[in-house]
């Protein structure tokens, strides 16, 4: 797993590549609350154009940035998922909170 992040057009992009999962999902959440605190972007967009496998703790990942986000007044997007997790994500509801282009 490996993540970027990069500023384009006023938004903050987090590029994840490789696997989310519980064996990673807590040092992914570590660095992006430290991004976010510390930078407090009004708008950071999660790629996961580059994820290959994404179980429950990705749900999980998610749902807690995208609360603090909205903490800090900003607002969480994610882009470009795989067919599948795209699928998983809708069954979970998640698209009530998150927009997922």
């Amino acid at each position: 797993m490996q993540m970027e992040i990069k500023n384009e057009n006023g938004a903050s992009v987090a590029m994840i590549s490789g696997e989310i999962d519980h064996h990673n999902a807590k040092e992914l959440r570590t660095q992006l609350d430290r991004y976010i605190i510390s930078s407090k972007p009004p708008e950071l967009v999660i790629d996961l154009g580059n994820i290959t496998f994404m179980d429950s703790s990705g749900i999980g990942l998610i749902m807690g940035r995208c609360r603090l986000m909205q903490e800090c007044g900003g607002r969480l997007i994610v882009h470009s998922p795989q067919p599948y997790i795209k699928r998983v994500l809708k069954l979970s509801g998640i698209e009530r909170i998150v927009s997922i282009v």
